[in-house]
């Protein structure tokens, strides 16, 4: 058995001609800090950003299309959080109800699916 502890990091990839667009949406529009990368232990370009108590790794990978791989992510104010989203024109996908949490999903403008959910009574 493996006793777990927490997430420590996530990574997403987004096609090279776009890793400066997807830095400035994931600081300027979900509002995340960047932090240092060791850039010299790898052959690719990429980002590092604060995210809660983990972290969000950004890598350059050619687009392959959507999956319904994805993320989630607890959110305090799950409707301040979409309304965020779609004031800044992010598509939101409507997710299956679950007992004790309010979902939706939100396709990042380079493919990738991300989950936010509030847990409720």
């Amino acid at each position: 058995m493996i006793d777990f502890i927490r997430a420590d990091h996530i990574h997403i990839c987004v096609p090279k001609e776009r890793l400066e667009e997807a830095k400035i949406f994931y600081t300027d529009v979900m509002g995340l800090q960047l932090i240092d990368r060791p850039n010299h232990l790898f052959s690719t370009a990429g980002y590092w950003l604060n995210i809660g108590n983990i972290q969000l790794h950004i890598g350059v990978e050619p687009f392959k299309g959507r999956s319904i791989r994805h993320t989630a992510f607890e959110v305090a104010d799950i409707t301040a959080a979409r309304a965020h989203l779609q004031k800044n024109h992010i598509e939101i996908t409507e997710e299956p109800a679950i007992p004790g949490r309010t979902r939706f999903a939100f396709i990042d403008p380079f493919g990738n699916r991300m989950e936010l959910l509030q847990l409720i009574d």
